[in-house]
């Protein structure tokens, strides 16, 4: 059975070859035993009882409670032609009668149901009519109350397999701890069922934890980076994300804000208008996120403190979910800390020891001075032996010379001593600095000899210098108000018995860009596959990595494939969707080939790349030349070409080698210069991918050809 497995790994789903530990997993259950799969998120786990749906010869049933990641798989499914269906809340009575129809004439191999749809009367009657071969529990932590999502409703789980005993019960889950595993093995009742635990290591996530100082500019020095990206930004209120996207709204960034204040409506828009890739950011709280299977999230950004690393390592976990190298972000302050101790505070007694517990393990996570991994993974029970993993903030920053710092811990700790012990690092900082502010001058600490002997350090330094005590165990932090203790060791070295080594300066590569993954492919052509891609989605009203994700367009665009037999080469292109779209997107390659004079000799396709490299591409040439005073009328009667293809040769010149001189290329337009700004607040709004939504915005005053300069110049800007 595992030789038809591969089969259909390659012709529906268009992979080459399983990923780490898939093989094992789908032989397992299709040998019909009982499995506890935890795999990261982007390891593939869907794949893992996927296949053997369609290998069974009855119906698998997933229950998952994320009706958004529901529609979203089967799509997927549906686009790969793979019988799949769902059944919850959000279908109309005509819609749910039909896919029941579906499930009773056994057409449908896959069927996703929320657990309450599940528990219904009806449902049980109709799945006593056909046969249910296998029942897969996704998100299976939400069985555990050990666990960071625990869902009262997937208790009654187990009752449902006692009803359909044939059926091969599955578990799978992308975080738990050892004790949740155990948790999820007896709530379920699985029997003598093997666990699979993949390693939790999302080695193309970059993690960066910065000292939270000046959340706002910190996150747009990190924004900058990146640049035209899809990220998410998650905060910790709903009145944060109200600011926090007013901010970047003001500042023309493209965003939409998510918490549960908002309607209905205004959330379902925002998560459609994200997915689609018609806007770039989202601002939200933890409401958002849970089965959103976008795969391009090249970044995610803690704004606040998360309650747990559960929960920070699902957030993050929504990022490179296509395998490609994405940036994470924690901006961690102690203030966040007393306002999740609060929330903490109004739990039950019990819940409340295993939340403070969390958050014990989040702050060593954060504070951490050695590779973020350690531990990260070790919270799972994964021991990381790597000595620098190269994607996190602490692995790839360079040595940093150490210096005596003993009088600066002296400082500090007098200061803390003569406060009584009672104030958190905010407050220490503040009397250090001479802070004039009510509390410190209500306190009467500006009286104190420490007070003001601290100016010779920003605050920042301060901030840096007080979490080198925290780490070197000078000094300790309730975890409950966060004031600061003075250690034994502390005692010492304010005593003149021993130095301390450190740093002072506030490391500015907290917020530099990792390089991305290197995948030698043609960027132009990618962009051209991109807005195809678009154009295809928008008409089938899909999001865009439905079609295809950004892998196999990078795959397309480095191979070079000019016919069915080549695009079968490329990832992620199975049957279905090279019958569906192979004739479209081949127009798309050879029409780009045509243009750029690129020679297609079948079989060839690994040299070609490197052929066009050693050559000069036509839009370089074109791009130079204007840049050197020709004219447009002379550059398109010299190459005998159009004007929309000169304007696209020299929107790749822009986007690929330098800026143009605009003032020239403004003289071809037509509209007016309030038009034009509109043009621009609109491409910062909508970017420049597709015209359409600007083309609409301006209620259709600006022509295409106008958009088409107005989009290289905005380009050339450096918009």
């Amino acid at each position: 059975m595992i030789t038809k497995a591969n089969t259909i790994l390659k012709n529906v789903f268009g992979y080459e070859n399983f990923r780490p530990l898939q093989k094992e997993i789908i032989e397992h259950i299709l040998n019909r035993k009982d499995t506890l799969v935890i795999m990261p998120t982007g390891g593939g786990k869907s794949l893992c009882y996927q296949i053997p749906a369609l290998i069974f010869d009855g119906l698998t049933v997933v229950i998952s409670p994320l009706i958004s990641l529901m529609k979203d798989q089967v799509e997927q499914l549906n686009e790969l032609g793979v019988s799949a269906v769902m059944l919850n809340s959000t279908l109309s009575p005509e819609d749910y009668q039909i896919n029941m129809a579906q499930i009773l004439n056994n057409k449908v191999k896959l069927l996703y149901v929320a657990p309450e749809t599940l528990m219904m009367e009806r449902t049980i009657e109709m799945l006593s009519k056909v046969n249910v071969d296998c029942i897969t529990v996704d998100e299976a932590h939400c069985i555990s109350e050990w666990g960071h999502d625990f869902r009262p409703e997937y208790r009654d789980i187990s009752n449902i397999r006692k009803q359909f005993n044939g059926a091969v019960l599955l578990g799978f889950t992308a975080t738990a701890t050892p004790h949740v595993q155990d948790d999820i093995i007896k709530n379920l009742e699985l029997k003598s069922p093997k666990k699979f635990i993949a390693s939790f290591d999302r080695k193309n996530l970059h993690i960066q934890i910065a000292a939270k100082h000046d959340p706002f500019s910190q996150t747009i020095n990190f924004l900058e980076e990146h640049k035209n990206q899809s990220g998410i930004i998650y905060c910790f209120s709903r009145k944060q994300v109200d600011e926090l996207y007013e901010e970047l709204h003001a500042r023309k960034y493209s965003v939409r804000p998510y918490h549960a204040g908002l309607s209905d409506a205004d959330r379902a828009k925002s998560q459609e208008l994200f997915i689609k890739d018609d806007i770039q950011i989202i601002v939200a709280t933890i409401a958002f996120g849970m089965g959103i299977n976008k795969p391009n999230v090249r970044f995610v950004v803690h704004y606040d403190l998360p309650k747990n690393i559960e929960s920070y390592y699902q957030e993050i976990g929504r990022a490179g979910r296509d395998g490609l190298t994405a940036h994470c972000l924690l901006l961690f302050g102690y203030g966040d800390i007393r306002k999740i101790n609060y929330f903490i505070d109004q739990k039950e007694e019990k819940e409340q020891r295993i939340a403070k517990m969390h958050l014990e393990s989040l702050i060593r996570f954060a504070e951490s001075p050695f590779c973020r991994r350690i531990p990260l993974l070790g919270y799972f029970g994964e021991n990381y032996s790597v000595e620098n993993c190269s994607m996190c903030d602490n692995c790839d920053s360079p040595e940093k010379d150490l210096i005596d710092i003993t009088v600066e811990a002296q400082k500090f700790l007098s200061c803390i001593k003569r406060t009584e012990e009672f104030f958190g690092v905010m407050h220490i900082v503040d009397v250090l600095r001479g802070s004039k502010s009510a509390k410190v001058l209500g306190k009467g600490h500006d009286n104190l000899s420490t007070y003001g002997i601290g100016l010779d350090h920003s605050k920042e330094e301060w901030l840096n210098l007080s979490k080198q005590f925290i780490q070197n165990n000078l000094i300790t932090k309730d975890i409950n108000f966060g004031s600061l203790k003075i250690t034994d060791l502390g005692y010492e070295v304010l005593k003149g018995k021993r130095k301390v080594k450190g740093t002072i300066e506030v490391e500015e590569i907290l917020f530099k860009s990792k390089p991305e993954t290197k995948v030698d492919y043609n960027k132009s052509l990618f962009e051209v596959l991109r807005s195809k891609r678009k154009e295809i989605a928008d008409r089938s009203n899909v999001p865009p990595y439905v079609i295809f994700p950004d892998k196999t367009l990078i795959d397309m665009s480095a191979k070079y494939p000019g016919s069915v037999n080549e695009l079968r080469n490329i990832h992620g292109i199975g049957e279905a969707k090279l019958k569906k779209y192979g004739s479209t997107f081949l127009k798309v390659l050879n029409a780009y080939y045509a243009e750029n004079e690129i020679t297609k000799n079948s079989g060839q396709t690994d040299k070609i790349h490197k052929k066009i490299s050693n050559k000069s591409r036509r839009y370089k040439i074109i791009g130079e030349a204007y840049s050197a005073g020709h004219s447009v009328e002379a550059l398109l009667k010299q190459y005998g070409i159009q004007f929309q293809t000169l304007i696209k040769h020299l929107q790749t010149y822009v986007e690929n080698e330098e800026a143009l001189d605009t003032l020239r290329l403004l003289e071809l337009v037509t509209a007016s210069a309030d038009e034009q700004e509109r043009v621009f607040d609109s491409f910062s709004k909508h970017g420049t991918l597709t015209l359409k939504e600007t083309f609409e915005e301006l209620e259709e005053a600006v022509s295409y050809d106008d958009l088409r300069v107005l989009r290289v110049c905005y380009l050339s800007n450096g918009e």
